[in-house]
Protein backbone atom coordinates (compact mmCIF):
# COMPACT_ATOMS: atom_id res chain seq x y z
CA UNK A 1 0.00 0.00 0.00
CA UNK A 2 2.98 2.41 0.54
CA UNK A 3 3.44 2.53 -2.93
CA UNK A 4 0.01 2.99 -4.08
CA UNK A 5 -0.10 6.15 -1.65
CA UNK A 6 3.30 7.36 -3.27
CA UNK A 7 2.10 7.73 -6.59
CA UNK A 8 -1.42 8.92 -5.70
CA UNK A 9 0.40 11.52 -3.47
CA UNK A 10 1.92 12.70 -7.01
CA UNK A 11 -1.89 13.61 -8.38
CA UNK A 12 -3.06 13.07 -11.68
CA UNK A 13 -0.23 11.44 -13.50
CA UNK A 14 -1.19 12.03 -17.62
CA UNK A 15 1.60 10.48 -19.39
CA UNK A 16 3.24 13.93 -20.53
CA UNK A 17 3.21 15.84 -16.99
CA UNK A 18 5.90 16.72 -14.55
CA UNK A 19 3.46 13.84 -11.91
CA UNK A 20 4.45 11.33 -14.40
CA UNK A 21 7.89 12.08 -14.52
CA UNK A 22 8.10 12.07 -11.03
CA UNK A 23 6.50 8.72 -10.51
CA UNK A 24 8.53 6.91 -13.56
CA UNK A 25 11.60 8.05 -11.44
CA UNK A 26 10.00 6.53 -7.77
CA UNK A 27 9.64 3.35 -9.90
CA UNK A 28 13.03 3.25 -11.70
CA UNK A 29 14.59 3.38 -8.22
CA UNK A 30 12.54 0.82 -6.80
CA UNK A 31 13.51 -1.62 -9.35
CA UNK A 32 17.12 -0.60 -9.32
CA UNK A 33 17.02 -1.22 -6.20
CA UNK A 34 16.37 -5.05 -6.24
CA UNK A 35 19.17 -5.45 -8.94
CA UNK A 36 17.22 -4.87 -11.94
CA UNK A 37 18.57 -3.73 -15.45
CA UNK A 38 16.24 -0.63 -15.95
CA UNK A 39 15.99 1.63 -18.78
CA UNK A 40 14.06 4.25 -19.95
CA UNK A 41 11.74 3.55 -23.55
CA UNK A 42 10.83 7.19 -24.63
CA UNK A 43 8.69 8.08 -27.34
CA UNK A 44 6.26 10.98 -28.09
CA UNK A 45 2.53 10.50 -28.05
CA UNK A 46 0.22 13.54 -29.46
CA UNK A 47 -2.15 15.60 -27.86
CA UNK A 48 -5.92 14.92 -27.50
CA UNK A 49 -8.76 14.17 -25.28
CA UNK A 50 -8.07 12.03 -22.84
CA UNK A 51 -11.52 10.57 -20.66
CA UNK A 52 -13.32 14.58 -21.88
CA UNK A 53 -10.30 16.04 -21.11
CA UNK A 54 -7.78 17.91 -23.44
CA UNK A 55 -4.35 16.65 -22.98
CA UNK A 56 -1.09 18.16 -24.36
CA UNK A 57 1.32 16.14 -26.92
CA UNK A 58 5.02 15.46 -25.75
CA UNK A 59 7.27 13.25 -24.61
CA UNK A 60 6.99 10.41 -22.32
CA UNK A 61 8.35 6.70 -21.33
CA UNK A 62 8.22 3.41 -20.31
CA UNK A 63 10.33 1.86 -17.63
CA UNK A 64 11.55 -1.47 -18.39
CA UNK A 65 13.21 -3.19 -16.05
CA UNK A 66 15.08 -6.98 -17.28
CA UNK A 67 17.35 -9.74 -14.81
CA UNK A 68 21.16 -8.15 -15.93
CA UNK A 69 21.97 -11.26 -18.34
CA UNK A 70 19.03 -11.84 -19.88
CA UNK A 71 19.68 -11.46 -23.57
CA UNK A 72 17.87 -11.21 -27.02
CA UNK A 73 16.24 -14.23 -28.11
CA UNK A 74 16.29 -15.93 -24.69
CA UNK A 75 12.49 -17.07 -23.52
CA UNK A 76 11.21 -15.19 -21.02
CA UNK A 77 8.04 -13.83 -19.84
CA UNK A 78 6.53 -10.20 -19.52
CA UNK A 79 4.60 -8.54 -16.63
CA UNK A 80 3.47 -5.08 -16.84
CA UNK A 81 1.16 -2.12 -16.24
CA UNK A 82 0.43 1.10 -16.27
CA UNK A 83 1.40 4.10 -14.79
CA UNK A 84 -0.22 6.96 -16.12
CA UNK A 85 -3.80 8.08 -15.19
CA UNK A 86 -6.59 10.03 -16.58
CA UNK A 87 -5.74 13.93 -16.28
CA UNK A 88 -8.70 14.20 -13.34
CA UNK A 89 -7.48 11.19 -11.54
CA UNK A 90 -4.79 10.49 -8.74
CA UNK A 91 -5.12 6.87 -9.60
CA UNK A 92 -4.90 5.02 -6.81
CA UNK A 93 -6.76 1.99 -8.35
CA UNK A 94 -6.37 3.36 -12.02
CA UNK A 95 -3.71 2.08 -12.07
CA UNK A 96 -0.98 2.51 -9.05
CA UNK A 97 -2.37 -0.83 -7.50
CA UNK A 98 -1.20 -2.22 -10.59
CA UNK A 99 2.19 -0.65 -9.99
CA UNK A 100 2.12 -1.92 -6.61
CA UNK A 101 1.69 -5.81 -7.37
CA UNK A 102 4.19 -5.44 -10.18
CA UNK A 103 7.48 -4.33 -8.23
CA UNK A 104 6.87 -6.74 -5.03
CA UNK A 105 6.16 -9.35 -7.64
CA UNK A 106 8.88 -8.13 -9.27
CA UNK A 107 10.72 -8.24 -5.64
CA UNK A 108 9.42 -12.17 -5.11
CA UNK A 109 10.45 -12.87 -8.41
CA UNK A 110 14.73 -11.78 -7.47
CA UNK A 111 14.37 -13.56 -4.10
CA UNK A 112 13.04 -16.62 -5.30
CA UNK A 113 13.64 -17.14 -9.06
CA UNK A 114 11.05 -17.95 -11.87
CA UNK A 115 10.88 -21.08 -14.29
CA UNK A 116 11.47 -18.11 -16.72
CA UNK A 117 13.11 -14.58 -16.70
CA UNK A 118 10.77 -12.06 -16.44
CA UNK A 119 10.86 -8.89 -17.63
CA UNK A 120 8.79 -6.24 -15.53
CA UNK A 121 6.97 -3.06 -17.75
CA UNK A 122 5.87 0.34 -16.30
CA UNK A 123 4.18 1.21 -19.26
CA UNK A 124 3.26 4.87 -20.35
CA UNK A 125 0.30 6.46 -21.91
CA UNK A 126 -1.66 3.68 -22.04
CA UNK A 127 -4.90 5.72 -20.99
CA UNK A 128 -6.95 7.18 -24.41
CA UNK A 129 -5.97 10.32 -26.31
CA UNK A 130 -8.98 10.00 -28.32
CA UNK A 131 -11.54 7.67 -29.33
CA UNK A 132 -10.67 4.69 -30.95
CA UNK A 133 -8.10 2.09 -30.37
CA UNK A 134 -4.96 3.48 -31.88
CA UNK A 135 -5.33 6.00 -29.86
CA UNK A 136 -5.27 4.02 -26.42
CA UNK A 137 -2.39 1.94 -24.99
CA UNK A 138 0.94 4.46 -26.64
CA UNK A 139 3.22 2.55 -24.08
CA UNK A 140 2.54 -1.42 -25.42
CA UNK A 141 2.27 -0.56 -28.92
CA UNK A 142 5.62 1.38 -28.57
CA UNK A 143 7.23 -1.97 -26.62
CA UNK A 144 5.70 -4.29 -29.01
CA UNK A 145 6.91 -2.50 -32.18
CA UNK A 146 10.53 -2.27 -30.69
CA UNK A 147 10.53 -6.09 -29.41
CA UNK A 148 9.21 -7.20 -32.75
CA UNK A 149 11.50 -10.32 -34.36
CA UNK A 150 13.34 -12.92 -32.17
CA UNK A 151 12.33 -10.70 -28.77
CA UNK A 152 8.65 -11.06 -29.72
CA UNK A 153 9.27 -15.12 -30.81
CA UNK A 154 11.14 -15.45 -27.15
CA UNK A 155 8.10 -14.26 -25.46
CA UNK A 156 6.22 -17.00 -23.86
CA UNK A 157 3.41 -14.76 -21.91
CA UNK A 158 2.57 -11.48 -21.09
CA UNK A 159 0.13 -10.47 -18.42
CA UNK A 160 -1.02 -7.06 -17.72
CA UNK A 161 -2.25 -6.27 -14.32
CA UNK A 162 -4.71 -2.99 -14.37
CA UNK A 163 -7.14 -1.88 -11.33
CA UNK A 164 -6.32 -4.90 -9.21
CA UNK A 165 -7.44 -3.13 -5.86
CA UNK A 166 -10.97 -3.50 -6.02
CA UNK A 167 -12.65 -5.88 -3.91
CA UNK A 168 -13.73 -9.39 -5.21
CA UNK A 169 -13.60 -12.29 -7.17
CA UNK A 170 -9.59 -11.60 -9.09
CA UNK A 171 -10.73 -10.80 -13.17
CA UNK A 172 -8.54 -13.36 -15.42
CA UNK A 173 -9.27 -11.48 -19.18
CA UNK A 174 -8.37 -11.81 -22.46
CA UNK A 175 -9.41 -9.59 -25.69
CA UNK A 176 -10.68 -12.41 -27.37
CA UNK A 177 -7.83 -12.74 -29.83
CA UNK A 178 -5.03 -14.43 -27.89
CA UNK A 179 -5.18 -18.19 -27.23
CA UNK A 180 -5.90 -18.69 -23.56
CA UNK A 181 -3.18 -20.66 -22.37
CA UNK A 182 -1.78 -17.54 -19.85
CA UNK A 183 -5.71 -17.49 -18.83
CA UNK A 184 -5.76 -20.91 -18.33
CA UNK A 185 -2.68 -21.12 -16.14
CA UNK A 186 -3.18 -18.15 -14.30
CA UNK A 187 -6.91 -19.50 -13.05
CA UNK A 188 -5.05 -22.73 -12.12
CA UNK A 189 -2.25 -20.92 -10.49
CA UNK A 190 -5.27 -18.90 -8.40
CA UNK A 191 -6.86 -22.71 -7.66
CA UNK A 192 -3.91 -23.62 -6.33
CA UNK A 193 -3.02 -20.84 -3.76
CA UNK A 194 -6.95 -20.51 -2.95
CA UNK A 195 -7.91 -17.46 -4.63
CA UNK A 196 -11.29 -16.97 -6.14
CA UNK A 197 -10.81 -15.65 -9.77
CA UNK A 198 -12.65 -15.65 -12.90
CA UNK A 199 -13.26 -15.53 -16.50
CA UNK A 200 -13.31 -12.15 -18.37
CA UNK A 201 -12.88 -10.84 -21.75
CA UNK A 202 -11.39 -7.04 -22.05
CA UNK A 203 -9.30 -5.51 -24.33
CA UNK A 204 -8.81 -2.33 -22.51
CA UNK A 205 -5.61 -2.60 -21.20
CA UNK A 206 -2.08 -3.03 -21.89
CA UNK A 207 -2.50 -6.63 -22.92
CA UNK A 208 -3.99 -5.27 -25.81
CA UNK A 209 -1.05 -4.98 -28.21
CA UNK A 210 0.68 -7.98 -27.80
CA UNK A 211 -2.62 -9.68 -28.21
CA UNK A 212 -2.95 -8.24 -31.52
CA UNK A 213 0.57 -9.21 -32.59
CA UNK A 214 -0.26 -12.63 -32.03
CA UNK A 215 1.26 -13.00 -28.12
CA UNK A 216 -0.29 -15.08 -25.79
CA UNK A 217 -1.51 -12.84 -23.46
CA UNK A 218 -3.78 -12.34 -20.03
CA UNK A 219 -5.20 -9.14 -18.21
CA UNK A 220 -5.58 -9.49 -14.09
CA UNK A 221 -8.24 -7.20 -12.76
CA UNK A 222 -11.26 -4.66 -13.57
CA UNK A 223 -13.74 -4.99 -10.80
CA UNK A 224 -16.04 -2.07 -10.13
CA UNK A 225 -14.83 1.03 -8.28
CA UNK A 226 -16.52 3.90 -7.38
CA UNK A 227 -13.72 5.85 -7.98
CA UNK A 228 -12.57 4.73 -11.63
CA UNK A 229 -11.60 7.64 -13.55
CA UNK A 230 -12.77 10.46 -10.87
CA UNK A 231 -10.99 12.58 -8.46
CA UNK A 232 -12.24 10.15 -6.02
CA UNK A 233 -9.61 7.34 -6.81
CA UNK A 234 -7.85 7.83 -3.62
CA UNK A 235 -5.91 5.41 -1.61
CA UNK A 236 -9.02 4.30 0.99
CA UNK A 237 -10.71 2.66 -2.57
CA UNK A 238 -7.69 0.08 -2.61
CA UNK A 239 -8.07 -3.31 -0.77
CA UNK A 240 -4.82 -4.42 0.26
CA UNK A 241 -6.33 -7.99 0.48
CA UNK A 242 -6.97 -7.73 -2.95
CA UNK A 243 -3.19 -6.46 -3.90
CA UNK A 244 -2.00 -9.43 -1.79
CA UNK A 245 -4.07 -11.68 -3.59
CA UNK A 246 -3.76 -10.90 -7.03
CA UNK A 247 0.32 -10.77 -6.20
CA UNK A 248 0.19 -14.27 -4.96
CA UNK A 249 -1.34 -15.21 -8.60
CA UNK A 250 0.88 -13.56 -10.06
CA UNK A 251 3.49 -15.39 -8.39
CA UNK A 252 2.45 -18.52 -8.49
CA UNK A 253 2.20 -18.35 -12.26
CA UNK A 254 5.91 -16.79 -12.76
CA UNK A 255 6.92 -20.53 -10.37
CA UNK A 256 4.76 -22.42 -12.36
Amino acid sequence: MRLVRELAGLGSREATSKAFAQAADLVQIRLEALGYSVHRQSFTVPAGVSWGVQVPGGRTSNIVAAPADLAPGDPHLVVGAHLDTVPQSPGAEDNASGVAVLVEVARLAREGGTRLPVVFVAFAAEEPRGPTDDEHHFGSQEYVRRSAGAEADARRGMVSLDRVGAPGRVPVCTGGLSPRRVQRELLAAAARVDVPARLCENRTSDHGPFEKAGGTVARIGGNPSPGYHSVRDRPPLVSRRQLERTAGVVWEWLRG
